[in-house]
């Protein structure tokens, strides 16, 4: 049987009906997305162009905008229209990390990122069959988002441990690592939402918005900058 992708759907705590606006705060922050992805692509279009980083800089735009349909319509369709520019970017970062931050070449950069892939799309079954209960549901559906803090770790880790471990890589390390930081509490923000509803009508989803497009804007600004910074 096919999806009904026009199916309302209530994730979140600031939602109280069907209405268009019944997310107000919700919808509102993704404005945030917008500025990061116009201040990330004024950086990125400075002379040398990083085109990589400003294809990076019009996807966070996309995030912002598919966020902001999915906050209003509240369709099936629309939730798509939020995940799919989040996961693209996930990846496309992730790819760019390995070329940019590690050194390693286009095709060996690809089949490491197809790794990180199936790594995340068999992560959460495996937790699930490992702990006996669905963890989406009982975290409303952050853990899809632990791979990306663990490879986000992880490629930190490793360029503070690089040696010899150059000037750049050592900031570059230090402040993925912060960044790493920041995604958790971000991540932390959508995970109490909906526990949040009793003392807080209007939930804490609206602060994931605010604190991840703070960081997005740092994860292409790093990227940036490494790539800008001499060895």
């Amino acid at each position: 049987m096919s999806p009904d992708w026009f199916e309302p759907i209530r994730s979140y705590c600031e939602r109280t009906g069907p209405d268009f606006w019944s997310e107000p705060l919700n919808a509102a922050t993704n404005g945030a997305f917008l500025v990061a992805a116009l201040l990330a692509a004024r950086r990125a279009a400075e002379v040398p162009a990083d085109r990589p980083c400003l294809a990076l800089a019009a996807l966070t735009g996309v995030v912002g905008i598919g966020s902001f349909l999915f906050h209003t319509l509240a369709l099936r369709w629309s939730m798509l229209a939020d995940v799919i520019p989040i996961a693209l970017f996930i990846y496309g970062y992730f790819w760019l990390a390995m070329r940019r931050f590690l050194g390693l070449g286009t095709a060996a950069a690809a089949c490491v990122t197809l790794a990180f892939l199936a790594f995340s799309f068999g992560l959460t079954p495996a937790l699930d069959a490992l702990t006996g209960r669905s963890l989406a549901e009982a975290s409303n559906g952050s853990i899809d988002y632990l791979p990306a803090i663990l490879a986000l770790a992880g490629v930190a880790a490793a360029l503070l441990a690089i040696r010899p471990s150059t000037g750049a890589r050592r900031e570059a390390g230090r402040r993925l690592l912060a960044v790493a930081g920041l995604f958790l509490v971000s991540l932390t923000a959508r995970t109490l939402d909906r526990a949040a509803c009793p003392a807080i009508p209007f939930g804490t989803h609206w602060l994931w918005h605010l604190l991840n497009a703070c960081v997005l804007y740092a994860l292409i600004a790093a990227a940036i900058r490494f790539r800008r910074s001499p060895s």
